[in-house]
């Protein structure tokens, strides 16, 4: 591969590349338990989840793979795997957890908040430890994006509640088949 001369050396590009690697495993787990949740969300308030949380992962979709081309484009390779994304995410599993919408709800918007907390750490390490004022800026936009994301589900929290009573038998805990 011909040498990436762009005024960062190789030990710059690394660093934010392995930055880039961890907010792209996010992203993906992220992108999965959103999917998740729009297929498996029931309730009064499942129309109005279930296009929410679409609109959430085709964003969600798009900032990935524009993550995983800044990677390249700094000369490094994204990582590809389940067991990578899983290895180097700060995000958490649910598996096998299929929550009530309010907890769906909950757990997506502690999960942008999480995000939104080591986006602003690896902006500030892309500009001051490895130089990288594009990556900052990139990193800014996609900080925004969870930010309006994280804003939409709490709204959705501090609004009408949708718990159930826990008097109808079907607000038991479900468990999807096979796990």
């Amino acid at each position: 591969m011909r040498r990436v001369n762009i005024g960062l050396t190789e030990e710059q590009r690394k660093g934010v590349s392995n930055l880039l690697n961890q907010d792209l495993a996010d992203a993906y787990l992220l992108l999965v338990k959103t999917k998740k949740y729009h297929w498996d969300v029931v309730g009064p308030q499942f129309r109005s989840l279930h296009l929410l949380w679409e609109e959430h992962y085709t964003a969600l979709t798009l900032s990935i793979d524009s993550v995983a081309e800044r990677v390249r484009a700094l000369g490094g390779y994204p990582v590809g795997s389940m067991e990578g994304f899983l290895q180097m995410a700060s995000l958490k599993e649910h598996a096998g957890d299929v929550p009530s919408a309010t907890k769906m709800v909950s757990n997506l918007m502690e999960d942008h908040e999480q995000v939104i907390r080591n986006l602003r750490e690896h902006i500030d390490k892309c500009s001051d430890e490895f130089h990288d004022e594009g990556t900052a800026d990139f990193l800014t936009g996609l900080m925004e994006g969870h930010e309006e994301m994280a804003w939409m589900l709490r709204s959705f929290i501090e609004g009408e509640s949708i718990e159930t009573d826990n008097t109808n038998p079907s607000s038991e805990k479900k468990t999807p088949v096979g796990v």
